[in-house]
Formats: C-alpha cells, sequence, structure tokens
C-alpha cells in the first residue's frame, strides 16, 4: 500500500481523526499535506485500516526452531528440547512431526512455511464458495443490505453453515482491498450509502423548524403508540431534494410498511395537505388510528387532515427526531432512491409506488427478516384489527 509521502506517525494521525469523523481538509490541513493526499490514502484502503501481521508469542519463533534443529543434530529428544526452550513437550514434538519428521527438519524453511501458514487474511468465504457469492451479489444488485441478506440466509439455510455468511463478512469483501477478488466491488454502489469506502459514524445536530398553530404534542399521543401491539398508527415526514421538490412519506409503527406521496405542485401546506389526505384516506378505516408528524409547515393545516380522516395528529417535540424514530429510519433508507441533489419533481406517483414497493419487499431485522409487506398483509387480513 502506498503511503503518499506519510510517516508511520503521520499515518496513525490519519487514522486516528479518521475515526473522529474529520474531514479530509481538515486532516490534511492538520498536518500540512497537499490536497487530495488524505483522500487517496484512505481510498486505497477501502477505509479500512491493514492490520500487519504479527507473531503471537503462543508460537515458536526463528529462534526457538533455529534450537530446535540444532538440538535434533545433536541427537536431543524432544522432551530435552522443551525442557531447554520451556515448551510443552507436545508443541515441539507436533512442530517436528509438521515440517517433515527429525530427519528433513530445517529451522529457515519451517519458519518461513509457519509464516505463510498464519498470514492474514486467509481466502475470504465467499471467494471459496461461488454459489454463496451469486447469492450475496443478486441480492446486493435488489438494494438489500448486508444485515438483511445475512439475516435472510440464516433462515433459508437454517442447517447450512456453508451457505450463511455474517454482515461484516459481505462489507469486508467489499471494502477492504485484499478481498477484491471476493466479490464484485461495483455492488458498493447498490448500498444505501453508495460511497467508494468506509466512514465513521458522525453525529448530525438536529434542526428545529417552525411553530404550527392548534398543535397537539407527541406527549398527548395514546400509550398504546408506542409499544406498536396495536396497529394503524403511523408516522409521516418530507423527504426533500433540491428545494422546493420533495415527496412526503407514511410508515405504519407496527408492520413499517411505506407510502410515499408525490407533491408535484410543492411544499407549502395548501399543496400538501390535499394529497396527503388522499393517500390517508386510501388506508382501511381499522388502520386509521394516529398519525405522528414532525412540526414541519407543510403540515400547519393538519386539522384538516383530521376532519377529513378522522385521524388525530400528534406532532414531535422541536429537534427530537427519534419521537418518529421508524419514519426517520424508512426516509433514510429511501436516500438510496432519492437522493439530496435530486430533483424530486421528477419521480411520479408510479415512479414512488414501485420505490415503496420494493422497499416493502425487503426483509427487516426487526421483522425475523420478514418483509413490511408480510406484515401488513396480516394486519389486514388480522380480525382483531377489524374488530378493535
Amino acid at each position: 500500500m502506498r503511503d503518499y509521502g506519510f510517516s508511520p506517525a503521520q499515518q496513525d494521525e490519519i487514522w486516528r481523526r479518521w475515526r473522529e469523523g474529520q474531514s479530509f481538509s481538515l486532516i490534511e490541513r492538520a498536518l500540512g499535506a497537499p490536497m487530495q493526499s488524505a483522500r487517496r490514502f484512505l481510498q486505497q484502503s477501502g477505509g479500512v485500516r491493514l492490520t500487519p501481521q504479527q507473531l503471537s508469542e503462543r508460537h515458536l519463533s526463528a529462534g526457538e526452531r533455529e534450537e530446535i534443529s540444532r538440538g535434533i543434530a545433536a541427537g536431543e529428544s524432544g522432551r530435552q528440547l522443551a525442557r531447554r526452550l520451556g515448551r510443552s513437550p507436545s508443541t515441539v514434538s507436533c512442530e517436528i512431526a509438521r515440517n517433515g519428521g527429525r530427519d528433513r527438519y530445517r529451522a529457515a524453511s519451517t519458519d518461513e512455511a509457519a509464516y505463510a501458514r498464519g498470514r492474514r487474511p486467509k481466502q475470504a468465504k465467499l471467494a471459496q464458495r461461488p454459489a454463496l457469492r451469486a447469492l450475496v451479489e443478486a441480492k446486493l444488485a435488489l438494494c438489500w443490505s448486508p444485515d438483511q441478506i445475512a439475516g435472510w440466509l440464516r433462515r433459508q439455510f437454517p442447517d447450512d453453515t456453508a451457505m450463511q455468511i455474517s454482515h461484516e463478512a459481505i462489507y469486508v469483501s467489499l471494502y477492504d482491498p485484499r478481498c477484491r477478488q471476493a466479490i464484485d466491488r461495483s455492488r458498493a454502489q447498490r448500498l444505501r450509502s453508495a460511497r467508494p469506502m468506509r466512514r465513521p459514524k458522525i453525529a448530525r445536530r438536529p434542526t428545529g423548524r417552525g411553530i404550527i398553530r392548534g398543535m397537539v404534542s407527541i406527549t398527548a399521543r395514546p400509550a398504546e403508540v408506542k409499544d406498536r401491539k396495536v396497529p394503524g398508527h403511523w408516522e409521516g415526514d418530507l423527504v426533500m431534494g433540491t428545494r422546493p421538490s420533495a415527496v412526503a412519506t407514511l410508515v405504519e409503527r407496527t408492520s413499517r410498511y411505506t407510502t410515499i406521496v408525490a407533491l408535484p405542485d410543492g411544499i407549502k401546506a395548501e399543496q400538501v395537505i390535499p394529497r396527503l389526505t388522499k393517500s390517508l384516506l386510501g388506508i382501511p378505516p381499522h388502520l386509521r388510528r394516529t398519525l405522528t408528524w414532525d412540526r414541519g409547515r407543510e403540515i400547519a393545516e393538519h386539522q384538516a387532515i383530521t376532519t377529513e380522516t378522522r385521524m388525530p395528529i400528534y406532532l414531535c417535540k422541536p429537534r427530537s427526531p427519534w419521537q418518529r424514530g421508524t419514519n426517520e429510519n424508512t426516509n433514510r433508507l429511501l436516500r438510496q432512491y432519492l437522493p439530496k441533489g435530486a430533483d424530486l419533481h421528477r419521480f411520479s406517483q408510479a415512479d414512488l409506488d414501485a420505490i415503496a414497493h420494493e422497499l416493502n419487499h425487503r426483509p427487516r431485522k426487526t421483522h425475523d427478516y420478514r418483509t413490511p409487506a408480510e406484515g401488513y398483509a396480516d394486519l389486514l387480513n388480522s380480525s382483531d384489527a377489524l374488530t378493535a
């Protein structure tokens, strides 16, 4: 791996600052390095720091192997050698047997072979198993996350560990340069972030939005909403593109079923409310209980929605997006399809329905890798829900 002129100490500093979430430009300024040098240094490793191979104290050293070779030539027994080296007799005897026996044991060649056996990483599991690799690549092409793929494989092949893999192993195969032959790295573009390398998680400071007349605080919301046992409670918000383009999203809390609403006319309250009302009226009455929304000005006429749909609307506290966390998480998933810099006006309602269909048919860990579509279908067919 190229060092791009960075000393070992500077490389350690780059990785430290990178883990703290500092930007490339900030890292380069702190080190007095040329522009783009830190970016290139990190990109070549996929954002994954390569750990140098180190010899464990449990393993025999080159010096100890030399002592074994000399002891064999002098006619010492395995126990004598072990006592002199302070090792277990079985360690010495296995070492000699593994490397040709007493007649063929040579310290130099044995040490080289041991180093080769201990080299890391070993061949990745996806490189060893073409059938597993094909399945993983096919699901990545469908925009499934590594966590969804890993969970789905455990369900599909519960008794076949050869056809199972962890989500971290998939990420490593995608980003670690030492595993580039394990999987098609272009599949990383189908991940939600679509980044060419891994990045540390950075906390983002939420921003508040305006005050709305006649609002009902989330503190007045029924207690049954919190435990998700009663279906029909929804969360919503806008997903913004290049202003003023946006779409509205609605997520059912129990099933995580998602609906996306086109807003071709704009994001003012008088433009959003009619389309949002129409979408909510398309939901069966027994699944129209409450709606929780952010304090955006687009919901200023919320009382009109309640009048039409008989759905009370509760608004989150300022700078508290976690109070509608199901919708926040869903909107983050949708960024894979609706990037921040995109003009969302170009997406028709049919386009958005297709995106929602794909998202609703991706398995979720929280549902033991069943899909939101399956969960919503159960709610629609539930006699308990119909009589609630």
